[in-house]
């Protein structure tokens, strides 16, 4: 069975994009209603910016998932997705490709997510750390034992690779008990805040408002859920769950692991970079890559 994942925030790079708009003019057609939804042109940050541009929440959330889902449009009869999940922010790209979004809601919804998250960074400073080469469980013990500070598992990426989110003054702590527990880095992320946190609440509300005004259908293919990994084609369960992703952890390793014991053997990614593919194939080694 074929399986295709979609990428998060981080996998921007200046130029993504370019060949899609330059070659195809589906694509082309796409990017341009894209920039008048908008209001501003994202297609010149993404071609021509810098990466402190790319770096904007305002600009990455939207330009990962517009890279994401018109690689998705452009394949036209042969994207036939038998199951479908993204990273984060890529869940939004997965439900626009499997047909429960329209691409106009779609980029709406994720434009106002981006806003949420970047306001609800601004109240409080925080940010997240990737800490690799310790069981989960341990890492999980170690936000536990820190009560005096906000920091918690935010993305189970694979085994021995889990990043952790929170107040600024919790991650520092934790950073320095797991290096004592023995992990081979607890390294602070270049991100502008603890996404994945309790941190994230009020941007959850506000998403919340956006999310129940606009209408999902029923997708053409179960979509796996970054809350708790299993697949949902239910749209009221599915508008739930991603109000919920933004407080909760991104259950990645579980998600991939889930997906292969329905009858995945084969996996696509869609959108910048290939990040996820390497996360997939440390998950479950078995696999093809496509």
């Amino acid at each position: 069975m074929k399986a295709y994942v979609f990428p998060g925030q981080g996998a921007q790079f200046v130029g993504m994009g370019k060949d899609l708009y330059d070659q195809s003019p589906l694509a082309k057609d796409y990017f341009e209603k894209a920039n008048d939804i908008l209001g501003f042109r994202i297609t010149d940050l993404m071609f021509e910016g810098t990466p402190e541009d790319l770096k904007q929440t305002k600009v990455t959330q939207p330009a990962v998932f517009l890279h994401s889902v018109i690689s998705a449009f452009v394949l036209g009869d042969d994207f036939k997705p038998e199951m479908v999940a993204g990273h984060s922010l890529g869940e939004f790209s997965a439900l626009v490709a499997a047909s429960a979004l329209s691409f106009e809601d779609g980029l709406k919804l994720v434009y106002a997510r981006a806003m949420a998250m970047q306001k609800a960074c601004e109240v409080e400073p925080s940010t997240m750390a990737a800490v690799l080469g310790l069981g989960d469980e341990v890492v999980e013990e170690v936000c536990d034992s820190i009560k005096d500070a906000i920091v918690v598992p935010a993305n189970y990426n694979c085994p021995g690779q889990l990043v952790i989110s929170g107040s600024i003054e919790g991650i520092d702590k934790a950073c320095e008990l797991l290096k004592e527990k023995g992990a081979k880095r607890a390294l602070k992320l270049p991100v502008g805040g603890a996404f994945h946190s309790p941190l994230m609440q009020p941007a959850s509300e506000e998403l919340q408002a956006a999310i129940n005004a606009t209408t999902f259908k029923t997708p053409v293919c179960p979509v796996y859920q970054n809350v708790n990994a299993y697949p949902q084609t239910e749209a009221e369960a599915i508008k739930q769950n991603l109000i919920d992703q933004l407080t909760a952890p991104v259950r990645w390793t579980q998600t991939v692991k889930n997906m292969v014991t329905d009858g995945a053997t084969e996996f696509f990614e869609l959108g910048p970079g290939d990040v996820l593919k390497g996360l997939v194939k440390k998950i479950s080694p078995e696999v093809t890559l496509g």
